[in-house]
C-alpha cells in the first residue's frame, strides 16, 4: 500500500488472510498489518489492520476461472462490511473487482451489486452508479439492463431524476455547481424527430425543469461527439442513457484509471471501475492505479 494512501485513513482489510497472502506473493508486495478479531480492537490510526474471516483457502479454487465459492464468499465479506458500516463502525468500503455472474451464482440474487448493497442498507431508490475519471463524472440514466429495454425507460422522470442525483452527489463532495452534460439517445439527437422521440418527448423536458431548479445542465448532445465536446468545453459530468453509452469513452480516457461509487446509499462504497481480468490472473500484472483512486474517492467522499 502506498504510504501516501495509508496515511489518509485508518485502514481495516476484511477477507481471508489466506488469499491476502497468496495475492501479496503474486504482487512481489509485502507491508506489515495488525490481525484482530473485532472492529472494536482498532485502537491507532497509524496501523493497517486485517479481520480474518476465514472464508476461504488457496486449495479450493484456481486462479482465473469462475469460482461459485470465491464469489459465495465475496458476498460474505461485502456483507460484513457493510453491516459495520450501516452500524457506523466504518466511514466507508472499498471492495476490488467481483464477477456479477458468479455472485449471482453464489447465492447473491442480485442483478448486480449496487442493488445487494441498496438491500443490506434498507435503501429502495435514489441510488445509481458513478463513475471517476480524473476530474470527469459519469453517470447514466439506465444502467444493468438489456439494451433492448432501454428505450421504454427513457422517462422524461427517470431522465429528470438522474440529472437531480449526478448534482447532488457532486456537490456532496465539495464541486460548487457542478455543470452537466447530457447525451442523446437517438442518432443526431433524434434529428428533430425522425429517428426517434425521446429527445423531444423525456429528455429535453427534463433539462428544461432542471434548468428552473437552477442546475446547471445543457443537452441533449448527439452521442457520438459528446466525448469530443467534454473536450472543447469542460464539463464536471456527462449523464448519458444507458450503460455502454456513458462508459465506452471514459474508459477509453484511462481504464486503468476510473472509479465506481454506489452513489445515493447511506453509506460510501467505491471500487475500481475496471472488472476482475481473469486473463492476467496470478501473473502479477495489474495496475493498481484504479483501486488507489477508489481508495481517494472513498476518503474525500467520507469527509476526510
Amino acid at each position: 500500500m502506498l504510504e501516501e494512501v495509508k496515511a489518509l485513513a485508518t485502514w481495516v482489510l476484511i477477507g481471508d488472510e489466506h488469499i491476502f497472502r497468496q495475492g501479496q506473493s503474486v504482487a512481489g508486495q509485502v507491508f506489515s498489518y495488525r490481525k484482530i478479531e473485532d472492529i472494536e480492537q482498532v485502537d491507532d490510526e497509524n496501523e493497517v489492520y486485517l479481520i480474518d474471516l476465514h472464508t476461504l483457502n488457496p486449495e479450493q479454487y484456481k486462479l482465473g476461472t469462475l469460482s461459485v465459492d470465491c464469489e459465495k464468499a465475496c458476498g460474505e465479506v461485502l456483507e460484513y462490511a457493510l453491516k459495520l458500516a450501516k452500524k457506523q463502525r466504518l466511514n466507508g468500503v472499498v471492495y476490488a473487482p467481483l464477477n456479477k455472474e458468479a455472485l449471482y451464482r453464489g447465492g447473491y440474487h442480485f442483478k448486480d451489486e449496487i442493488h445487494f448493497f441498496a438491500s443490506l442498507l434498507d435503501c429502495t431508490e435514489g441510488f445509481s452508479e458513478i463513475n471517476v475519471m480524473g476530474d470527469l463524472w459519469v453517470t447514466r440514466v439506465t444502467s444493468h439492463v438489456p439494451l433492448k429495454e432501454v428505450a421504454s425507460l427513457i422517462t422524461k422522470e427517470r431522465v429528470g431524476r438522474t440529472i437531480r442525483f449526478a448534482h447532488d452527489i457532486l456537490s456532496k463532495a465539495g464541486i460548487q455547481q457542478p455543470s452537466i452534460a447530457v447525451a442523446a439517445f437517438n442518432p443526431h439527437a433524434g434529428d428533430g424527430g425522425l429517428m426517434g422521440m425521446e429527445e423531444i418527448q423525456a429528455i429535453s423536458p427534463a433539462i428544461k425543469d432542471a434548468l428552473e431548479m437552477g442546475i446547471r445542465v445543457e443537452g441533449p448532445y448527439p452521442a457520438d461527439t459528446i466525448y469530443l465536446r467534454l473536450n472543447t468545453k469542460p464539463f464536471d459530468c456527462l449523464v448519458g442513457m444507458y450503460h455502454d453509452q456513458a462508459q465506452t469513452g471514459m474508459k477509453l480516457l484511462g481504464f486503468n484509471r476510473g472509479v465506481t461509487i454506489s452513489g445515493g446509499l447511506p453509506v460510501v462504497v467505491t471500487t475500481p471501475a475496471h472488472g476482475t481480468a481473469f486473463d492476467i490472473s496470478g501473473q502479477g500484472a495489474a495496475n493498481p492505479v484504479a483501486m488507489i483512486n477508489a481508495m481517494k474517492v472513498a476518503i474525500k467522499l467520507a469527509g476526510f
